[in-house]
């Protein structure tokens, strides 16, 4: 049978961008939908704005530091407007930039909702286009939990289109996404409150990273409640007013809430079901391969539910791509996978957490810590640490993960996931000669 295409891919963000492009270089026929901007979550509404807004809410800090260096006090003021109107400038060169990019490597953009109509044909407005494969990009959304008032509440999304900043802040959710949006905003000025459902924040992370963002937001100034039961939430005169029950039995009046407290595929409207595709706990089912339940039929990034960050959906999109039309046959690799919470404190982490370790080597677990004032917060007078950490398999003396919190732990890490990556030992780490004099050092002298 003919098709009109070799490759149609719903959804041209990080993923369906990457694997159209890679595809295409292979000589493939390939065409893309996308109903909204051109880059997905990551470009528009998640990674790139909220680092440009971290970097914003890092200069309070620097002004005050600069002091003990000898420099003069500076009085300064946000001007919240020119900042999201510089953020939003950005991202429309940044989707000119994919744009160019599609156009390069001739894929073709239809703009609109892609609606399966059976496992070949797709339906975009009143058009109708077949294809021998399809790749499924679509990304995820986020979601409220159903309690009364939630409507009253915006989502990440929203909080970047806000036209004025929110003097008075509740945060929902101890997730990475609302303990950055807290410590953003703390930064720029707000009164930040943040309600978790667990003593330590951030799940599923090495609970000594969990710890360290936990206290250093707390001493910055984020005011964070752990309560069990949802709170009430009503419209007033005065602001949104939200009820808290438990051992907190208070009432807090703010100007916004944001919900971050999760997030799902988005399946909807995607006529999925006539495609015939198999859907495990709201998300796509696929194999290592990122092939469905439908041989022709594939699906990459946030919409699968395996690991939800803009480099593995990258990396799954060329995978797919080189398998299925490069003659390289290969899969995605989700062991040693770095990644980072810019949070104030930033941390970042690579490997398997201490509790994953034991879990798996029971006793033959050795841990390295360390956790010291960095140089440059010798004359700055503020209190800050940094915290490094190093888990390793006694019997190999293996490295099996690497967790910083502090400054620069992002970019640090990125260094040592290749070591780890390539399975380097305690040994190697001795091995190599620490540059001084730096916070990254600390890694290659611990004993």
């Amino acid at each position: 049978m003919t098709y009109d295409y070799d490759l149609f891919v719903i959804g041209a963000g990080s993923g369906g961008i990457a694997a159209a492009r890679r595809a295409a270089q292979y000589g493939a026929k390939v065409a893309i939908a996308e109903f909204k901007d051109l880059g997905g979550t990551c470009v528009n509404r998640g990674c790139i704005p909220k680092k440009m807004m971290v970097y914003a809410s890092h200069f309070p800090d620097l002004f005050e530091d600069a002091q003990g260096f000898g420099w003069s006090p500076v009085q300064s003021t946000l001007d919240w407007k020119k900042m999201i109107t510089g953020v939003h400038k950005e991202l429309e060169r940044l989707n000119g930039v994919y744009q160019n990019m599609l156009d390069k490597a001739s894929v073709e953009l239809f703009r609109g909702y892609a609606k399966f109509l059976d496992p070949h044909t797709l339906e975009i407005g009143d058009r109708k286009v077949t294809a021998d494969k399809i790749l499924i990009a679509v990304g995820g959304y986020p979601v409220k939990p159903d309690i009364p008032g939630m409507e009253y509440a915006i989502t990440s999304d929203e909080m970047f289109l806000l036209e004025e900043q929110p003097k008075r802040l509740l945060i929902m959710g101890g997730g990475y996404i609302g303990v950055e949006f807290a410590c953003i905003m703390n930064g720029l000025g707000s009164d930040v409150t943040q309600i978790i459902r667990n003593d330590l924040i951030l799940r599923g992370f090495d609970d000594d990273i969990r710890a360290e963002i936990q206290q250093g937001m707390q001493k910055h100034g984020v005011r964070m409640l752990m309560i069990t039961d949802p709170p009430i939430i009503e419209k007033t005169a005065e602001g949104l007013k939200v009820t808290l029950g438990g051992k907190h039995n208070e009432t807090i009046i703010v100007d916004t809430i944001l919900a971050a407290t999760g997030r799902k595929p988005k399946l909807k409207n995607l006529g999925i079901e006539n495609a015939g595709v198999e859907i495990n706990n709201g998300a796509i089912a696929v194999d290592q391969y990122s092939q469905t339940s439908q041989e022709n039929i594939f699906a990459v990034g946030d919409c699968t539910d395996r690991m939800n960050l803009t480099p593995v959906a990258i990396n799954e999109g060329r995978a797919f791509a080189d398998t299925q039309f490069g003659g390289k046959s290969r899969t995605m690799a989700y062991d040693n996978i770095p990644t980072a919470v810019f949070s104030t404190p930033e941390a970042a982490t690579v490997g398997l957490t201490e509790a994953q370790a034991r879990e798996q080597y029971a006793e033959a677990v050795k841990v390295y810590r360390a956790k010291f004032k960095p140089t440059y917060h010798s004359l700055s007078g503020r209190d800050e640490r940094i915290m490094m950490k190093l888990v390793v398999e006694e019997d190999t003396e293996k490295v099996l993960g690497a967790h910083m919190v502090g400054e620069q732990a992002a970019e640090i890490i990125q260094g040592v996931a290749i070591a780890i990556k390539m399975g380097a030992t305690k040994k190697d780490f001795d091995a190599t000669v620490g540059l001084h004099p730096s916070i990254a050092e600390e890694f290659v002298t611990m004993r």
